[in-house]
């Protein structure tokens, strides 16, 4: 026969037994609303892994023929004057870095905006071939901004669906567990006070029986 769990500073009374019985009620709710979430989760992060994946394929692609670009431009320029203009380059864009809220997760967004005339007007100064180069690298900085952005988001939600798993494990095999013992052994003990008034009534009305029975022989 198993020994009921010694409960701590739990009162076995009623409006106890019904607190505990709506916390499990709570804490399953709760559990249910966390699991769904873990699976939204882990969709949008497939989801994101092969577009990611998709990204990395393009991004590799853009890299060769980009640094075929650099190259031919060499040829055409020279390496002097093409290493004279990667000195000089202007700033052409600015960065801004903000965040969306994914299903709860703050996922970075970075994005790109012309900073003003000089850039444009400094590819319009020099030699067309040096100037594609340029267009081409700029082009190929987005997708290296935005592969980064999405394997952030990644982690981010690696990170999340983790969490979410450790809170749902400790509710449904720690807390609910606990609660559910707690309220056995408020049953328990409750059932067990009742026995015992139950006893002593019997008792009681015993004695008085007896008592009775005596008075009515004297």
């Amino acid at each position: 026969m198993g020994t009921m769990p010694v409960a701590i500073n739990i009162k076995p009374t009623r409006m106890e037994y019904l607190r505990t019985m709506r916390r499990i009620a709570v804490s399953r709710k709760g559990l249910k609303l966390l699991k769904l979430k873990r699976s939204a989760l882990i969709l949008e992060f497939f989801n994101l892994s092969k577009t990611l994946a998709d990204m990395r394929s393009g991004l590799q692609a853009k890299l060769l023929k980009g640094y075929e670009g650099i190259h031919a431009t060499e040829m055409f320029v020279g390496p002097l004057r093409l290493e004279y203009e990667s000195m000089r380059i202007p700033r052409i864009h600015e960065l801004t870095l903000t965040s969306k809220n994914v299903m709860g997760v703050r996922i970075p967004e970075i994005t790109s905006q012309v900073s003003g005339s000089a850039g444009q007007e400094y590819l319009l100064e020099i030699p067309a071939a040096v100037s594609q180069a340029i267009k081409s690298f700029e082009s190929l900085h987005q997708m290296v901004l935005d592969v980064a952005e999405k394997e952030t988001a990644l982690r981010k939600l690696l990170m999340e669906i983790e969490k979410v798993k450790r809170r749902s494990n400790a509710i449904e095999n720690v807390l609910i567990p606990r609660l559910q013992a707690n309220a056995r052994y408020i049953k328990f003990r409750f059932d067990e006070m009742e026995r015992e008034s139950f006893t002593k009534l019997k008792t009681v009305k015993r004695k008085l029986a007896e008592r009775e029975e005596e008075e009515a022989n004297a």
